[in-house]
C-alpha cells in the first residue's frame, strides 16, 4: 500500500471507531441505571439499548445507493450531523423517551456501506484486502474499548456525559473525513464493494445466504438482548459495583481473545467452517443455561468468557461464509444485506428482550434465548460447506472482439471458474473460482492477452 492508500485506510477505521463508540459504550451502563430514568420500564430500556439498529437495517442500503448519486463525502458528512444530533438529543433527554429518540437517530447515521464503497474508491483493487483487514480490526477494537470506556466513562460524567461524549466524537470525525481521507479522483463503482439493487432479489433468494442472514442476525440478537442480562448479573453477584465493572469486561476480553486461537485458526480452513459455526452456536446454549443457573461471581465470569468467545468467533466466520457464497460481482450488494439483518437483529434484541423481561425475569429471557439458538442450530444444519471459495478481478485493457456470452464461455471452461459476470461498461469481469480445484496456469495463459488478472 502507498502512503496515501495506508492513510485512507487508517482514517476510514478511525470514523469507524467513532461512531461504534457512541453506539456501543451504552450498553455495559444503560441496563443497570436505565431504570433511574422517569417512565423508565424494562421494555423501553430493551428498546433503548436496540432502536438504534432498526434505523441502521432500514438505512444502510438507502444510503449507500445516495452515495453512488451525490458522492460519498456528503452522504458521510449527513450521517455524521445526524449521529452528533441524535447523542445531543440522548444527553439533553429527561426522560427514557428522549433517550429512545436520540439513540434512534445516532442509526439514523447509517454510514458503514458509504465508508467501505469510499475505502474503495481510493484504494488499488490489489491492495483492498489490505485496506478491508485495516477496517474490520478497528471495528473489532471499538467493541472491547467500548466495553471497557463505557462503566469507566459513566463513573466519571454519568449517562448524559457519555452520550456527549458521542456527539463530541462524531465532530471529531467530520474534521477526520474532510483534513485525512483523500477525496477520490474518480469513483469507480466496483460491484463486489457496491450495492447494485438489481441483484438483491437473487441474493434474498439464495438459501444458504439466508442462512447465514439469519446468523448475524441472532449473533447480533443474542448480544443486545444479552446486555440486558449481563450487568445485571454481575452486580447481583455482590462482588463488583458497576463503576469497576470495565476491569471486568477488559479481563474477559483479553481471555476470550487467547482462548478463540485454536477455534480460529480452525476456522480457517473451509472444510471445518460449518462445524465451528455449529459448535460456536453450541457454546452460546452453554453460556445462557451457565447464566441462568450460577450466582456466583466466577461462574458468571466463565459463562461471559465463553459467551464472548463464540460471538468473537463468528463475528469473523460469518462475513467470510457470506463472501464466498456471494455470487460473483455481487459480494457487496450481499454485504449491504448482511449488514442490514446484523442491524435488525440489535434491534430486535433490545426489543423482544425488554419485553420479555417486562413480562418475566432474567430467567425466561436466557431461556427463550437458549431455544431460538436451538432453532438456528438447527437451521444451519444445511448450510452447504462453501469450500475454498474466492474471486478473481479481471481488467479489460481493450474491448475483446468476441461478444459478452463468447467471453464468458472462455473464462467458465477454465477448470475451477464457477461463476462468471460481466461489466462491459466498466470493462471488468468477476469469477467466482474454487482455489483447490482452479487451473492457474490456463487462467493466466487466457488472460495474458486480454485482460490483467487480481485477485
Amino acid at each position: 500500500m502507498n502512503k496515501q492508500e495506508l492513510r485512507a485506510a487508517v482514517s476510514i477505521g478511525l470514523l469507524y471507531i467513532i461512531r461504534m463508540l457512541g453506539l456501543f459504550m451504552v450498553l455495559p451502563v444503560l441496563p443497570v441505571v436505565g431504570s433511574e430514568l422517569p417512565l423508565a420500564t424494562p421494555l423501553l430500556i430493551g428498546l433503548a439499548l436496540g432502536i438504534y439498529g432498526l434505523s441502521q437495517a432500514v438505512l444502510q442500503i438507502p444510503m449507500g445507493l445516495l452515495s453512488d448519486k451525490f458522492g460519498r463525502k456528503p452522504v458521510i458528512l449527513a450521517g455524521l450531523l445526524v449521529f452528533v444530533l441524535g447523542s445531543l438529543v440522548a444527553a439533553t433527554a429527561d426522560t427514557i423517551y428522549g433517550v429512545l429518540v436520540g439513540r434512534l437517530l445516532q442509526g439514523c447515521g447509517a454510514i458503514a456501506s458509504t465508508l467501505l464503497a469510499l475505502l474503495s474508491d481510493v484504494t488499488r483493487v490489489d491492495q483492498r484486502s489490505k485496506a478491508m483487514a485495516i477496517v474490520g480490526i478497528s471495528i473489532g477494537a471499538s467493541f472491547g474499548v467500548a466495553l471497557v470506556a463505557g462503566p469507566w466513562m459513566f463513573a466519571q460524567v454519568g449517562l448524559s456525559g457519555i452520550f456527549y461524549f458521542a456527539g463530541a466524537s462524531g465532530l471529531l470525525g467530520i474534521l477526520v473525513l474532510f483534513t485525512l481521507i483523500p477525496s477520490p479522483q474518480l469513483a469507480v463503482r466496483n460491484p463486489e464493494i457496491g450495492i447494485r439493487p438489481e441483484r438483491l432479489l437473487e441474493i434474498a433468494a439464495s438459501p444458504d445466504l439466508r442462512r447465514m442472514m439469519l446468523g448475524v442476525f441472532m449473533l447480533h440478537y443474542l448480544l443486545m438482548s444479552g446486555f440486558l442480562v449481563f450487568p445485571v448479573l454481575l452486580a447481583a453477584t455482590g462482588e463488583i459495583e458497576i463503576t469497576d465493572h470495565s476491569l471486568v469486561y477488559f479481563g474477559l476480553l483479553l481471555i476470550t481473545f487467547v482462548l478463540m486461537g485454536p477455534f480460529m485458526w480452525l476456522s480457517d480452513k473451509p472444510a471445518l467452517t460449518k462445524r465451528m459455526l455449529l459448535l460456536m452456536i453450541g457454546f452460546f446454549v452453554f453460556a445462557m443455561l451457565m447464566m441462568a443457573n450460577v450466582v456466583s461471581f466466577y461462574p458468571v465470569l466463565a459463562a461471559l468468557a465463553v459467551f464472548f468467545m463464540a460471538f468473537n468467533l463468528l463475528e469473523v466466520i460469518l462475513p467470510a461464509l457470506v463472501s464466498r457464497a456471494a455470487p460473483a460481482g455481487a459480494r457487496g450488494t450481499a454485504m449491504g444485506l448482511y449488514s442490514s439483518a446484523q442491524f435488525a437483529g440489535a434491534f430486535a434484541g433490545g426489543a423482544l428482550g425488554g419485553f420479555l423481561l417486562s413480562s418475566g425475569d432474567l430467567l425466561w429471557l436466557l431461556c427463550v434465548n437458549v431455544a431460538l439458538c436451538l432453532v438456528w442450530f438447527i437451521v444451519s444444519l444445511g448450510l452447504k460447506k462453501t469450500g475454498n471459495l474466492g474471486s478473481r478481478e479481471f481488467h479489460l485493457e481493450h474491448l475483446s472482439q468476441l461478444s459478452a456470452k463468447e467471453v464468458a464461455d472462455k473464462l467458465l471452461s477454465v477448470r475451477g471458474v464457477l461463476d462468471v459476470v460481466l461489466f462491459s461498461s466498466e470493462k471488468t469481469a468477476y469469477l467466482k473460482v474454487d482455489r483447490d480445484q482452479l487451473d492457474e496456469a490456463a487462467l493466466v495463459a487466457l488472460a495474458r492477452d486480454e485482460w490483467v488478472v487480481t485477485r
